[in-house]
């Protein structure tokens, strides 16, 4: 007989902090509906019925950025839109993140090298978390960026990672005194 056994109410489950705030974070997440070029349309067939991603927790496209934390970048950025891409950024809550989906907001794509007016990839602009390449990224792919994106999610932690050490300098600690043998 272990020694925790009996010693719980029946439905109580115990787990870790991080982990229950983690998946409920990954198992809820609502894009925003943002499309600049060829690429939203395979965004819009991503959040179609036949690939599903309510599955996923990410069914519940937004129009609003007040209400999404994820904004998924389909499309060529422009310099002109960049300023608007940084604004609809900074309007999101915390936690955000950001998926750059196709060629042209990851590098530039096919205007990389002549177009004077492409910004050369969108994370110049907002931190990007997940790169979904191709031109267009089929709605496959951008799954599997959304499944590499709960990832990310899952493995965040809310305090010191484990094996770090405390600077006592910076946190205003007392600085222990070395043992003398």
């Amino acid at each position: 007989m272990s020694w925790i056994e009996n010693r719980f109410e029946e439905g109580v489950i115990v787990t870790q902090m991080d982990w229950f705030l983690n998946w409920a974070n990954k198992s809820s997440i609502w894009p925003m509906t943002f499309g600049l070029a060829c690429c939203a349309i395979e965004m819009m067939a991503f959040g179609a019925s036949r690939f599903d991603i309510d599955r996923f927790g990410a069914g519940a496209f937004r129009a609003t950025p007040r209400q999404a934390d994820l904004m998924i970048v389909a499309g060529t950025v422009t310099y002109k839109m960049a300023s608007r891409v940084k604004r609809l950024y900074n309007q999101m809550p915390e936690p955000k993140y950001v998926m750059a989906m196709g060629a042209c907001t990851v590098g530039g794509g096919p205007y990389f090298k002549y177009g004077y007016h492409v910004v050369k990839g969108v994370d110049m602009v907002v931190p990007v978390d997940v790169y979904v390449p191709g031109c267009p990224p089929r709605p496959e792919a951008l799954i599997e960026g959304l499944m590499r994106l709960q990832d990310k999610i899952q493995k965040k932690t809310l305090g010191m990672p484990k094996g770090s050490k405390v600077n006592s300098k910076e946190h205003g600690l007392p600085t222990p005194t070395p043992a003398v043998v």
